[in-house]
């Protein structure tokens, strides 16, 4: 009996025969090659067993495959260039068509073959449409072939790759497989890769090949341009457990679905035409253009594939919401469905009329347009909506794909003529979250759908009815909604429901690339494996000799924003930052010397003082380096009206670039650039804003984008809770579900509440939205509203207009969201909703007495220092969470204050921030003042720099000699030597100290 063969040889085995239904063995020495004949001849899953003897190595091709397509599909063509023959008319075509390939790339080259001379020669014939029977024949006579131990080198003649794909003898694939029974895996593949392949080798040149695959059993990582050491593969597994690999497979190999769904004619025709592609992106500093080869990763291969067959099989009218974590590829993943939309058709009609992107962020605004016109076969089809009017100019032009920001959507919405409403749209949302809900849902639908034709003779209740018709989600529109972060809103919206045993209904997403799988497989970091909390000490004195009452809970709020936002805390804080890059990120060479670091601040006058203090202190310390801010608008500082502009010294505009430049390698920021920014080179975050929730994840992750010589990521925090963070990651980390729908039955119990305060009677709820729908002036409307008004004022006490005020936002915000997907209408919502979206703003807050004003004015700081913790893992659940519904609770009441003496406030506010509690703090103190210093002093080498040297080498000595004095202490004082070691802050303070007492200048009196 013959054992198992579990050798490499033994995969290569088992790929070819499931191509080709052979073993692909090489054809014995000297025989000549035996050309089969499509189709009958093909075996397995339709490719054809290669020969390396067949296979050029000056011109990069298999002659003997390109031949015999070339006769079976264009025979004059094929006798022209005398292929049987090595002479000067085959040499001159393969040298034509070789320099085409250098120039196009192979995948160019195959969609539109190539001139030479007189001849136009196809080198390939793409997908046919179902009832072209011509087309199918001309498909079916492309050769794809497999070859084994492909001899490419002309110099190394003996190197060999495991396995190489061709497709009409040009090749599209090459592979190196490894088996983890003999103990080598799918990253022993990538560094022979790397290591043994010359990338100067004619095959491995960029779009010579489309993709260079690394194999084994368990997994599958590509590369698309081979460059040695710094080649980046990339992972093209499908994901198990929400996480990285591959799941187990009853069937066979749990890498197989490569060869057997990926590497089908069908699905690689399908790939070619549609996902690959070799681009050219223009530099914008330097002006110079690179060339990047495109090829999708599984997870944007799978989930475009899916849509479209979902789209196909059941029209318009549907919602996706794909889960994709931040960094997975959107944008490419967006432009690829986009345009493969346009030429979606269901029983012979096309299923879309048009297809728009909305984006949130405008940084991936220009991004996606980019992206699709790259991949959009003709140019013509897209347009990029910046103004009113360009839609329905778009749309009369026959452009299918049309790209928007949501800001300008509404607005762009309202020009469409009524001769395009009732055409089927496809509406791609990349980063949706509730924003799609609302004012902009409504507008959206009237300008979409046939709901918004008005009839001279229309009714106020055809006109309510109206209004409940484009508040839904148009049943004439497919929703793609991509988010990294779907909040229980988004998923409602767009989630698959999924209904339970117990009668809940969950919503999941119908597609779901995960935070997890992502960070597992390096596609982005993780950026709470290094992250440091830094806690804030401080010491505040009474600066007056009475001791007030003040509301305890304001005056906590202000006081931690006057001891953070005061002018030495934000120099001590930007000081630690500033050394901390230098130390621990530069001198470590992060990202090779490229590394940035962002700052994220709580305000904009919090970012600009930081922005000064970063600048004094880069150049008190002679850094290279300077620092950017980031705010919108313009703010006064100082008594002077500043703008990002003014300070940077360029337009903002130019910061995303600039960043990449030095010397900048600090970007401090106010809300700018904490969301839908992607920098690979951000390696370090400096947080200085309290952040919970969604923004916490949107903002760490501006740190998790890849880069081949970024290895980790790393978040100092000087606000937040290690455990906050964890709470705001955990539901993002695998597949997010909502755990049961809104009940709409709330909506019946708000309104009945709202009724019963009779602030207003439904007689003038009725008569205002009358008055509104008619256009009436707005001098007939405030009459109404301005009666309720003084109902509210003299009728209820202040807990009623606090709960009647909390549960009117409470009905308004529900029923936005509830009215685009509940499948009936209430007109007495509807009125209700437009009443009252007139009436809050009307409605006065109550008058609060600010029990805590004047404290700023008492209180002075005596004291801050910070002090680094241990820097940790955050580490993350591993189970699907489950995110609650939106909340419907409105109304609430007026807190009542607690007061309590200023003396109070102060100690309970210092003795949460205070000093070290050191056990002998009389010993400590005189040690730190008096012994250690005299010790210093001592110090013979430091004595020498001192009389003879200047400042600045002075302090080098100094700092030496501390240090063995420090050490020295190790053993008497292990308390003092551990917070010299572990407290950065106390080490700097001491260091400092010690400098001052010892130091004077050469030849002055002491």
């Amino acid at each position: 009996m013959k054992p198992t063969d579990i050798s490499e040889a033994g995969l290569e085995t088992l790929i070819c025969r499931a191509l080709t239904g052979t073993d692909c063995a090489p054809r014995p020495a000297g025989s000549p090659a035996v050309i089969a004949e499509p189709p009958a001849a093909y075996g397995g899953l339709g490719w054809l067993p290669g020969d390396p003897a067949d296979y050029d190595r000056e011109y990069c091709v298999d002659l003997v495959q390109l031949a015999a397509f070339l006769r079976s599909t264009q025979p004059k063509v094929a006798e022209a260039l005398d292929l049987d023959n090595d002479g000067p008319t085959r040499r001159k075509f393969l040298a034509r068509l070789q320099g085409e390939v250098s120039k196009r790339g192979v995948v160019d080259v195959l969609r539109n073959g190539i001139q030479h001379g007189p001849y136009r020669i196809e080198l390939f014939y793409g997908t046919p449409s179902p009832e072209n029977e011509k087309a199918r024949v001309l498909f079916e006579q492309n050769r794809f072939s497999v070859t084994r131990q492909l001899r490419y080198s002309r110099d190394e003649t003996q190197r060999a790759l495991d396995l190489a794909l061709f497709i009409n003898g040009l090749p599209v694939f090459t592979f190196e497989l490894k088996n983890r029974l003999t103990k080598q895996t799918v990253h022993d593949a990538i560094e022979q890769y790397r290591r043994d392949r010359n990338p100067r080798e004619k095959l491995f040149e960029l779009g010579r090949c489309v993709a260079h695959f690394a194999v084994d059993d368990n997994e599958v990582w590509f590369c698309t341009h081979l460059q040695g050491k710094a080649s980046w593969f990339l992972p093209f597994n499908k994901g198990w457990n929400d996480g990285a690999g591959n799941p187990p497979n009853p069937q066979g190999l749990k890498t197989d679905y490569l060869w057997r769904e990926v590497l089908t004619r069908e699905s690689l025709t399908n790939i070619l035409e549609h996902y690959a592609q070799l681009i050219e992106e223009k530099d914008p500093k330097t002006g110079r253009k690179r060339r990047r080869q495109i090829f999708p990763r599984y997870h944007q291969l799978d989930v475009v594939r899916k849509l479209l067959a979902d789209a196909a099989a059941n029209g318009a009218g549907r919602r996706y919401l794909i889960q994709h974590s931040a960094g997975s590829g959107k944008s490419n993943s967006i432009a690829w469905l986009a345009h493969q939309l346009i030429g979606l058709a269901k029983d012979g009609r096309p299923v879309f009329d048009s297809i728009i992107v909305v984006t949130d962020r405008r940084v991936l605004d220009q991004q996606i347009r980019d992206t699709i016109k790259q991949f959009a076969q003709v140019n013509a089809t897209v347009g990029h909506a910046e103004r009113a009017g360009d839609l329905r100019r778009f749309i009369q032009s026959g452009k299918k794909i049309i790209i928007t920001t949501l800001q300008k959507f509404p607005f762009i919405l309202d020009e469409i003529g009524n001769e395009h409403r009732g055409r089927r749209f496809a509406i791609i949302i990349d980063e949706a979250h509730s924003s799609q809900g609302g004012r902009t849902a409504a507008k959206m639908s009237m300008a979409l759908s046939e709901a918004g034709r008005e009839e001279d003779d229309e009714t106020f209740e055809d006109q309510i009815n109206r209004l409940m018709e484009a508040r839904k989600l148009l049943p004439n529109a497919s929703y793609f909604a991509f988010t990294a972060t779907p909040k229980n809103k988004t998923l409602e919206i767009f989630g698959e429901p999924d209904p339970q045993p117990d009668g809940t209904v969950k919503h999941r997403p119908f597609h779901t690339y995960t935070m997890k799988q992502a960070i597992q497989e390096g596609f982005i970091l993780d950026v709470l494996a290094n992250y440091t909390p830094v806690k804030s000490y401080y010491k505040l004195v009474k600066t007056i000799e009475d001791d007030p009452e003040f509301d305890v809970k304001k005056a906590q709020k202000k006081l931690r924003r006057f001891v953070e936002g005061h002018e030495h805390a934000i120099r001590l804080k930007a000081e630690i930052m500033v050394d901390h890059f230098h130390e621990q990120v530069i001198a470590k060479g992060k990202i090779g010397g490229q590394a940035r670091a962002m700052v994220i601040t709580g305000s904009i006058e919090r970012a600009i003082q930081y922005f000064h203090a970063f600048q004094a202190y880069l150049a008190e310390r002679k850094s290279p380096y300077r620092a950017i801010v980031a705010f919108s608008g313009e703010h006064e500082y100082g008594g002077v009206k500043v703008t990002e502009a003014s300070l940077n010294g360029f337009p903002s505009n130019q910061i995303t670039d600039k960043i990449q430049e030095d010397p900048y390698r600090f970007l401090i920021c106010a809300d700018k650039f904490q969301t839908g920014y992607d920098e690979p080179l951000l390696h370090t975050m400096y947080v200085d804003k309290v952040l919970s929730g969604v923004k916490a994840v949107q903002t760490l992750s501006r740190l998790n984008r890849a880069h081949p010589q970024k290895h980790d990521a790393f978040v100092l925090d000087f606000v937040n809770d290690p455990e906050t963070i964890r709470l705001a990651f955990e539901p993002y980390y695998k597949t997010t579900i909502l755990a049961d729908e809104t009940d709409p039955n709330k909506l019946h119990d708000l309104k009945a509440d709202l009724d019963g305060y009779q602030v207003y009677a439904p007689e003038q709820v009725d008569e205002l939205v009358r008055l509104y729908l008619d256009g009436a002036d707005r001098d007939r409307l405030d009459p109404i509203l301005d009666a309720c008004v003084a109902t509210y004022m003299e009728h209820l006490d202040e807990d009623d207009q606090v709960d009647f005020k909390g549960k009117a936002k409470a009905f308004l915000r529900t029923y936005s969201f509830l009215s685009a997907i509940l499948p009936y209408a209430n007109a007495q919502w509807e009125k209700l909703s437009i009443f009252l979206n007139f009436l809050v703003p009307k409605l006065p807050a109550p008058q609060e007495e600010d029990l805590s004003k004047g404290i700023l004015e008492a209180i002075d700081m005596d004291s801050y220092r910070v002090e680094k913790r241990a820097t940790m893992r955050i580490a993350l659940s591993d189970t699907d969470a489950e995110i609650e519904p939106v909340p419907m609770a409105g109304g609430g009441h007026k807190p009542e204050p607690e007061l309590e003496l200023l003396s109070n406030i102060i100690k309970v506010f210092n003795d949460q921030f205070g000093n070290i509690p050191w056990t002998d703090a009389d010993r400590v103190r005189k040690l730190i003042t008096e012994e250690i210093p005299a010790r210093v002093a001592a110090d013979s080498a430091y004595q020498n720099a001192r009389k003879y040297s200047d400042k600045q080498n002075a302090r080098v000595e100094h700092d030496k000699a501390l240090l063995r004095v420090m050490t020295a202490l190790l053993k008497d004082d292990t308390e003092l030597f551990k917070q010299f070691s572990d407290n950065e802050s106390f080490r700097r303070w001491l260091t400092d100290m010690v400098f001052a007492l010892t130091y004077s200048e050469p030849g002055s009196a002491r």
